[in-house]
């Protein structure tokens, strides 16, 4: 068992912040579109909250879980073939928004590509940790791409190229972590760079999407509909916001406010302020984040800290740049504040892993 010291009350309280933020601004996004589709302007929050309940029962778990077991053979290939199969099996379930992201097993559904991107860290740390004992870093390197590289293509079968990238991001910034030389991340990459270019070429919608982030205004009405409303919604906040509550593009304006575009509500609703505070508490979490890695004991504590800690700010920051244009529309949910149990959840448990970690620094 973990041994019984303090963990990180700072990271713990920013954490629960970011959580009771996301619920309000779930509420506060969804309430319109949540009475007239189903009747209550608390549906989608009270879901969200009961998501809320299991992450925090599940990062409180996993704050007292030995971290040791994730250097088993067993636990860690036990979790990739996991991750593989729900996967696997999401691809061979019904399409949902033209994706194969979703499984739904007795009315409650669920996220494997999610899973991913927790389950991608351990699974690289596991042969990261064995750097200080090699002399010669290939032996690791070529079981880590392998492992990280299935649970990708299998999330980019799944038409969700977004999540993917993600989990080959964080790949590369856990090497670059290790000590990989950088001419090696970059070759790699350019083994990668022509999979995304022909998963954008050859895919219509995503085409599409390119297309719009060059030039939004060349199909207002279209292709480039997302990036202008949610514009529309940053520049509509000022510097203090309309007020929570009386934001205007979340009324079937703009699409996915509570889930997608939840970082433009916060503009519109709060302001330069609200997204200030919310940028500041991604800040500390990847402060305290980076702290508890290097304070760690051991290569692996090490690097299931920074790369947790790494793979959520990374998403949050992926995100922003989609509300504020900078990117074209993935579909990539904020961590702790959009609408989605799976996502909470194994955000949640993110954390509860790097709360261990901290506890023995």
């Amino acid at each position: 068992m973990a041994k019984k010291l303090a963990f990180d009350a700072v990271l713990f309280t920013t954490i629960l912040i970011l959580v009771v933020f996301g619920l309000t601004i779930v509420y506060s996004a969804s309430a319109a579109t949540a009475k007239s589709d189903q009747g209550s302007e608390a549906a989608l929050m009270m879901k969200q909250a009961f998501a809320a309940a299991v992450g925090v029962v599940a990062m409180w778990l996993l704050m007292h879980f030995d971290y040791q077991l994730f250097g088993r053979k067993r636990v860690i290939w036990s979790l990739f073939a996991i991750t593989a199969t729900l996967l696997g099996l999401a691809l061979m379930a019904p399409a949902l928004n033209n994706t194969n992201r979703w499984l739904v097993v007795a009315g409650m559904s669920f996220q494997p590509s999610e899973l991913a991107k927790f389950a991608v860290v351990p699974l690289v740390a596991y042969q990261l940790a064995k750097t200080d004992t090699l002399r010669e870093n290939r032996r690791f390197v070529v079981p880590a791409m392998l492992t990280a590289g299935t649970l990708a293509v299998l999330v980019l079968l799944g038409r969700d190229l977004g999540t993917a990238a993600i989990l080959v991001a964080t790949t590369a910034l856990l090497f670059f972590l290790a000590g990989l030389p950088l001419w090696r991340i970059l070759a790699a990459a350019g083994l990668v760079v022509p999979v995304i270019v022909a998963s954008i070429v050859f895919e219509p919608y995503r085409r599409a999407r390119w297309l719009a982030f060059l030039d939004p205004e060349a199909d207002p009405l279209g292709s480039g509909f997302q990036a202008l409303q949610s514009l529309i919604a940053v520049g509509s906040g000022g510097s203090f916001g309309l007020g929570l509550g009386q934001g205007v593009q979340k009324l079937h304006f703009l699409p996915y406010p509570h889930s997608d575009f939840v970082f433009s509500i916060i503009a519109e609703e709060l302001g330069l302020v609200g997204c200030l505070f919310l940028v500041a508490l991604f800040g500390v979490l990847l402060w305290r984040g980076a702290r508890a890695g290097r304070r760690a004991p051991d290569p692996l504590g090490r690097y299931l800290a920074w790369g947790l800690t790494g793979g959520l700010c990374l998403q949050a920051a992926i995100h922003v740049s989609v509300a504020l244009a900078l990117l074209p529309a993935t579909g990539i949910t904020l961590p702790f504040v959009s609408y989605g149990g799976s996502s909470l959840v194994l955000s949640l448990a993110s954390c509860g892993v790097i709360l261990n970690v901290s506890q023995h620094g």
